[in-house]
């Protein structure tokens, strides 16, 4: 009964599950001709509302708040404005609330409310959406709503479906970033043009989820039988490093597939809503991928994809210099700027700058087929275990668990990486 507990008892798992007949409820009123298109709007967004109210209690006002700003701002500014301040009065908001969470753990020392970490997730998946949308209409794929002239009732009708993309349901707890305009055609595609469930699909997704929860089971009874990163000794530090890792590596991918079958239930799957040249739908999770990579920089691209491609549009693509380490300062930002948080993201950006070069360099010296294959191996293990002391750090989140990781053997790995990215960067610019 062990592992029934630690995944159908965890809030937002549970909350997920609830949401999962409503998805397919609405899954089954699009195929019918009498669901229009305004009432699919009001069935998303009562939907989130109601959902909202259950998993957060009186904190879902800080979701519905910044929604109703956002949808003011999106409609009264100009495109070349609205970016701009939307993203600033997000960040700002969100960074107030993760401060309220500092102020109770870190000042009074007492464990927030569950429904407070909830609220904190889903803000953040709201800040996506948000600065998704205000990037779409600064660049001008989408024209924002309330321009004209009419009554107040006419303009709310108008902003219907920025609220519902805003506070929809299966996204609103969890799942892959959804464009506005994907949203939009998914939304307002015909009954008879609408996907049916996949039942199929889905219980392949159900049979995942359960093959990860027996894993995170046994590994959990491992790593509570040994010791911990206070009590453990050399070398023992990195089996305690990686199976700590490796518990929070199966808790994010069983949400993610559970995240990705209830958007799958409600329509909004890869099927969905595509319009030719248009991106897909991006799962979040390529198990296969991350856990086969031998490249920090892969695993960063495909570790949470839409969220990665996300900070790629936002802060990558736009930056002047320094564009990697800005990515991952802003992750830190927007994850809550916990000292584990800001010196995991930060030595993220530094091993990803080194992988580029340390492959660009065996690329080039390495010829036989015997040494890549023992290099691939020998990057594939460092690969896991850097990526391990990452999410352990970030995982931690306060300053004694960090000063806990820092002194322990696991800070070799990055170490390694470091002082290869020197060597490498002073080679060339010798050569330069």
């Amino acid at each position: 009964m062990d592992w029934l507990q630690l995944f159908f008892l965890h809030p937002v798992s549970l909350y997920q599950g609830a949401a999962f007949p409503f998805a397919l409820l609405f899954n089954y009123l699009c195929i019918t001709e009498s669901f229009s298109t305004r009432a699919r709007y009001l069935f998303l967004l009562a939907g989130g509302g109601v959902l909202a109210l259950a998993a957060m209690g009186p904190y879902a006002l800080l979701i519905f708040f910044p929604a109703f700003c956002a949808v003011a701002l999106i409609s009264s500014l100009s495109p070349q404005e609205v970016h701009r301040l939307t993203f600033f009065f997000q960040m700002g908001w969100q960074t107030l609330c993760h401060l309220g969470l500092h102020y109770t753990e870190y000042y009074l020392r007492e464990p927030p409310p569950v429904r407070f970490y909830i609220t904190l997730s889903s803000l953040m998946l709201l800040t996506q959406r948000i600065t998704s949308l205000s990037l779409d209409i600064c660049e001008g794929k989408v024209e924002a709503a309330w321009r004209g002239r009419g009554s107040w009732s006419e303009h709310l009708w108008d902003a219907l479906p920025y609220f519902s993309y805003l506070l929809f349901f299966p996204a609103l707890l969890g799942g892959s970033l959804c464009s506005f305009q994907r949203f939009q055609a998914c939304v307002q595609r015909s009954s008879s043009l609408y996907p049916s469930v996949s039942f199929r699909a889905l219980t392949w997704r159900g049979l995942q989820i359960l093959g990860l929860e027996c894993l995170k089971a046994a590994l959990r009874r491992a790593v509570s039988a040994g010791a911990g990163l206070d009590d453990c000794q050399q070398l023992e530090c990195i089996h305690v490093m990686w199976s700590t890792a490796g518990l929070f590596k199966l808790t994010y991918y069983s949400h993610w597939i559970l995240d990705d079958s209830l958007l799958h239930a409600a329509g909004f799957g890869s099927e969905a809503g595509q319009r030719p040249g248009e991106e897909g739908y991006v799962p979040d999770v390529d198990i296969w991928t991350l856990e086969t990579t031998h490249r920090i920089s892969l695993f960063a691209r495909q570790w949470n994809r839409s969220t990665a491609r996300w900070l790629r549009r936002l802060v990558f693509q736009k930056s002047q210099r320094w564009p990697l380490l800005q990515t991952f300062a802003f992750s830190a930002w927007w994850h809550g700027l916990h000292p584990g948080q800001v010196f995991g993201f930060l030595c993220w950006s530094v091993m990803v700058k080194a992988d580029y070069l340390i492959h660009k360099f065996a690329n080039v010296c390495i010829r036989s087929w015997l040494l890549r294959l023992l290099y691939r191996a020998l990057t594939w293990a460092h690969t896991q275990l850097i990526i391990a002391y990452v999410m352990v750090a970030v995982e931690g989140r306060s300053l004694s668990s960090l000063c806990r990781l820092c002194c322990s053997y696991n800070s070799i790995f990055p170490v390694v990486y470091c002082l290869l990215l020197f060597l490498l960067v002073k080679r060339k610019d010798k050569r330069n």
